[in-house]
Order: C-alpha cells, then structure tokens, then sequence
C-alpha cells in the first residue's frame, strides 16, 4: 500500500499498485490509473480487468479517492470533483507517474477528466466508463438521490436508507465510504464545474475514448463528442458497471489505447 498527503493537514490518500513496466517518460509504457465511481473501491473495481491477458505487463495504480476505501476521510475536505482531482494529482506525483493512462468509472471518470484539464502533464490518455459529463442529472441518479438530503439528514439517517435502495453490488463498497465525505462528492456531481466535464473531456489533447453499455441507453451527445475526437465505444449487454458486466470490452479498450 503506498499513500501520500492531500490537504496540507496531513490526511493521505492511498492505493496499491500491480507491478509491472510504465511510469512514464523515456519511451516508458504508461502507467495505468485506475479509478473508482462514487462510493466504490479502485481495487474492487478494476483489479480483474487489469489483470487480463491484453494488458499484462503494464503497471497498474488502483487510487481509492478521499472519503472512499482505504483513503483517510477528513471532515473540513470538500470533496467537490476538483477537490478529488487534485487528490488524485497528489497520488501521481508521489508515484512518479505522469503521462498515465486514467480509467475512471462514473464519477471517477469525471474526476480523470478534471484531473487531465488541470494538470495535462500527469494524463497522456483517458479511457471513461459511464463518467458524469454533465451537471444535474436526473433525480433517478443516485447522485441526486443522495444529493436530494441535507448533508445532515444523510449523514444521521440517509446513508443507512441508500445503503438499502441501491442494492448489495454497490452497498458492498459504499458502506465503506465515509456518509460526509460520500454527501459532498453526490452534492459536487450534481453542481457540476466551470467550464463542465463535457466541454473539459471535447478540449483535452489527450487520447479519449468513452464505454457507454448497451443497456443505459444512448450516449447523450456522443456525435458532439465523437466529432471532437472522443472514441465512443459501445458495450453489448453491459450496464453502467461495465467493467463487472463486460470486462473484456473495457479491457480492449485500456489495450487499444495504451501509448
């Protein structure tokens, strides 16, 4: 386990890494950075799909953002989506890595997105699994369902309501997540950021390339993003968590565009 501080008031944020070849720089493989959707675990996520056959040799990073995991939870952290990028910029730099390869899922897709806009040297290449491309999403998003709370309603009674309304997969990583710091990152999905992720991901001179499943329905604006350089690839039979229902898609993928 390797962690390095994120606040300048000592609290850490953490990860385990794969070995293998990649950190950048020097003809180097990239590194892969793996990160995790809101109230779920990097390692429990992606560590399979890092672990196939088309991707092995590359060292892998599975980063838990703050309020999540093995992350220390800090009260006074705001938790907004910059505030996780910036996190997660900490991470690499104490890893060594820049010019990495970031898989986000969901909300850490949009964190990858932020992270690539505010510090392009540490990102080379973007693979998004379902990320959060815009703000408000709709009330049926756990997002904003979790949002829909005071941050004190949640914290004394919410947490144990979603923890039963959303279903075992993700409740098995959620109650691990600190209902504070979970409240915040809903409550920043939801504000969105300026300029959005949207417009972040369609500027990025990075490699992009975006896992929709089949079964959440269309992308919206993927022509728009398509027509910016976003390489939209479709999931047969998979649902948001693409990389549980379809891991050999998301595998492809992260293979396909490892420089």
């Amino acid at each position: 386990m390797y962690e390095a501080e994120f606040d300048g008031r000592g609290s850490r944020i953490r990860w385990t890494e794969a070995a293998g070849s990649g950190g950048g720089g020097g003809g180097e493989r990239a590194a892969t950075v793996y990160v995790h959707g809101l109230g779920a675990m990097s390692a429990v996520y992606h560590a399979h799909v890092a672990a196939h056959p088309a991707l092995s040799g590359r060292r892998s990073l599975f980063v838990d953002l703050p309020g999540h995991g093995i992350s220390d939870r800090p009260a006074g952290f705001g938790y907004t989506l910059e505030d996780h990028a910036d996190a997660l910029a900490a991470a690499l730099d104490a890893a060594g890595v820049h010019g990495a390869r970031v898989v986000g899922h969901s909300m850490g897709g949009a964190v990858s997105v932020v992270l690539a806009h505010r510090r392009p040297d540490l990102v080379s290449g973007l693979v998004l699994t379902e990320a959060n491309l815009d703000p408000a999403p709709s009330r049926a998003a756990a997002s904003s369902s979790i949002a829909a709370y005071s941050e004190e309603e949640f914290v004394r009674g919410g947490f144990a309501e979603v923890l039963g309304r959303f279903g075992s997969t993700w409740a098995a990583t959620m109650r691990l997540a600190d209902p504070l710091a979970l409240h915040r990152s809903a409550t920043g999905l939801v504000r969105g950021t300026a300029p959005s992720v949207r417009r972040m991901l369609m500027e990025s001179p990075a490699e992009r390339s975006f896992l929709q499943g089949t079964l959440s329905g269309e992308l919206p604006g993927a022509a728009e993003l398509m027509a910016s350089g976003v390489r939209v690839i479709q999931a047969p039979g998979a649902g948001h968590n693409v990389m549980f229902d379809r891991p050999d898609v998301l595998a492809a993928a992260v293979a396909g565009g490892t420089v």
